[in-house]
């Protein structure tokens, strides 16, 4: 028997989530947490094989939780839940000793074949997003540029952002041209779009 730590904080979901594991003979959930802060201490609790993360949860993120878990407890695998799916999230997850990585609008039947693959020792990517990350390469941004980009994307002028960094409006506005050059955006506002979908400016 298979044990499953859940980490949903949509109770509907988590919910809808452990009835469907619990139709499987092998998979028994021992333990159920809405936010991830709650995952490590559950965890060393309840020893599972198996934490199934949602990627977005309140006061420690998923990934986050999942780093603490590999360090703590690094016989648990850990299977990362997601409704976006953006190829930087699958790379930091990657980082983050995360065993496998799954979209929330995969077959339901996906769920439990892949809880027993990673409980095995074995890697389970979304195949569609491993194409993705693979084909979008690494952040061509530096800091800085990452830096000003994501003041762009909360609304920010350049003077403003000049001003924040202690740059001269000039100097923004080589940066921003230069992201967008280097995203091969059409302007700022697509070069965010890029940029967001790509999780570069987390």
């Amino acid at each position: 028997m298979l044990k499953i730590l859940l980490a949903e904080d949509m109770h509907m979901v988590r919910g809808a989530l452990v009835a469907l594991l619990e139709l499987e003979d092998d998979l028994e959930v021992v333990a159920k947490v809405d936010s991830g802060d709650k995952i490590l201490p559950a965890a060393l609790q309840h020893r599972p094989d198996v934490a199934i993360i949602d990627v977005d949860l309140p006061v420690l993120d998923g990934l986050s939780a999942a780093q603490q878990l590999h360090q703590n407890l690094p016989g648990c695998r850990t299977l990362i839940l997601t409704g976006l799916g953006r190829p930087g999230t699958l790379r930091r997850a990657m980082s983050a000793h995360v065993s496998g990585f799954l979209l929330k609008d995969s077959p339901s039947e996906g769920l439990a074949r892949a809880v027993r693959d990673v409980a095995a020792g074995r890697r389970v990517v979304d195949p569609q997003l491993a194409m993705t990350a693979w084909d979008l390469g690494p952040n061509p941004l530096s800091e800085r540029e990452a830096e000003v980009l994501r003041l762009t994307a909360r609304g920010a002028e350049a003077a403003e952002i000049a001003a924040d960094l202690h740059l001269s409006v000039g100097t923004v506005r080589n940066y921003l041209t230069a992201i967008v050059l280097k995203l091969g955006a059409r302007n700022r506002l697509d070069a965010v779009r890029i940029a967001t979908e790509a999780d570069w400016l987390s």
